[in-house]
């Protein structure tokens, strides 16, 4: 009889559900007999504007140093996001995506033995680094979908080495205030990595934008992740970073892997990074965006969690079944029962006015089939 070499394996990897990415256009167009032209994707957050023309050259004139490796360090990069935050380059962590990021602040600090505090409804990245370290969770009760900061500074333990918190939240959209993540930090202990993920940054309305960054040289265990995936457009080159104290940088380069990020994705981000108009279009559409689709689930009659990222959340009721008929209707959205515990809500990515409309009639016509 053949050993089951899945054993071989520790019992916490072998339990861990992997992460289910937005289905593609091309598996929908396979699947059913689509045309992919035809086919609207509002499952996984991208930015419907595409790249600015700056990023395209930068991308256009990278691709001749395709067969040499990277620079491993991402020196300019780094420098650019320097300038922009006012830190030093020994503070600055970069990634395949922000994801990428998350990893290796779980890879340096969690591990078996140790713990990690986050909410229910969190980022689903959180309970599978935690779990792929073999650390232990505490999840947190969420608060009006929300994450409940003075809950999960209480929730801090002994073995409490990481605290994420997702800001604004994914799945939920919901956003904390200032003075709520300050009162966070005071109390949660030096020794607790608090990772503040703030993918979603760029598109918070000017009253809810705040310098997070400052809050680096007060609290050294703060660790601050962004990406370029979201408003800069770049998610298919997959780059993120983090900002944080030095020595916890140091820690975090040390289980990075030495090529990370591709030379050509280096490039794109140095110059998307420059190119603060298009951020600004996409910041400006992306909230036409969200309220066109808040005014067609209110004509709909649904429920939704109001949003400060670039998608909006909807109670739907049977969602498995609703995400179904929408797949046959062409447009691909994200069901979020599962880890994230919303058994009956969808969440649908902002997309151009006429892929939300298509978004919406289709939503329509599946919720009367």
């Amino acid at each position: 009889m053949l050993m089951d070499l899945c054993e071989l394996s520790p019992s916490y990897v072998r339990s861990i559900a992997p992460y289910q990415p937005g289905k593609p256009i091309s598996e929908l167009a396979r699947e059913l007999g689509l045309k992919e032209e035809g086919i609207v994707k509002l499952a996984s957050n991208e930015n419907p504007r595409g790249i600015g023309p700056r990023t395209r050259a930068a991308i256009e004139a990278a691709i001749a140093d395709v067969p040499r490796y990277p620079d491993g360090n991402g020196y300019e990069l780094k420098r650019a996001l320097a300038g922009r935050y006012g830190v030093d380059v020994s503070s600055i962590v970069l990634g395949n995506g922000s994801n990428d990021v998350l990893e290796l602040a779980s890879l340096a600090f969690l591990g078996p033995g140790r713990a990690a505090v986050y909410s229910q409804h969190a980022f689903t990245v959180y309970p599978l680094a935690t779990q792929a370290r073999g650390a232990r969770a505490i999840v947190v009760p969420a608060r009006d979908y929300a994450h409940d900061l003075p809950a999960m500074a209480k929730a801090v333990d002994q073995e409490t080495s990481v605290l994420w918190i997702a800001n604004p939240n994914n799945p939920t959209g919901t956003h904390a205030m200032p003075h709520e993540l300050e009162a966070l930090l005071k109390r949660v202990p030096e020794r607790v990595i608090v990772v503040l993920d703030e993918a979603y940054n760029e598109y918070l309305t000017p009253e809810r934008r705040f310098d997070s960054v400052k809050w680096l040289k007060r609290h050294p265990n703060l660790v601050i992740t962004r990406t370029f995936s979201k408003a800069y457009g770049l998610a298919g080159l997959r780059v993120g970073y983090a900002l944080a104290h030095a020595t916890v940088a140091d820690v975090m380069n040390r289980v990075r892997q030495p090529f990370n990020v591709n030379s050509i994705a280096l490039a794109a981000a140095a110059a998307a990074l420059d190119d603060m108009e298009f951020v600004a279009r996409s910041y400006a559409e992306n909230l036409q965006g969200l309220a066109q689709l808040e005014e067609g689930a209110k004509r709909l009659g649904l429920e939704y969690i109001s949003s400060f990222g670039n998608f909006l959340t909807m109670r739907v009721g049977k969602a498995p079944e609703i995400y179904k008929r929408l797949l046959r209707r062409a447009v691909i959205v994200r069901p979020v029962g599962g880890g994230y515990g919303l058994p009956e809500h969808l969440r649908v990515t902002v997309g151009t006015t006429q892929e939300n409309d298509k978004f919406l009639s289709a939503l329509a016509a599946s919720l009367k089939e």
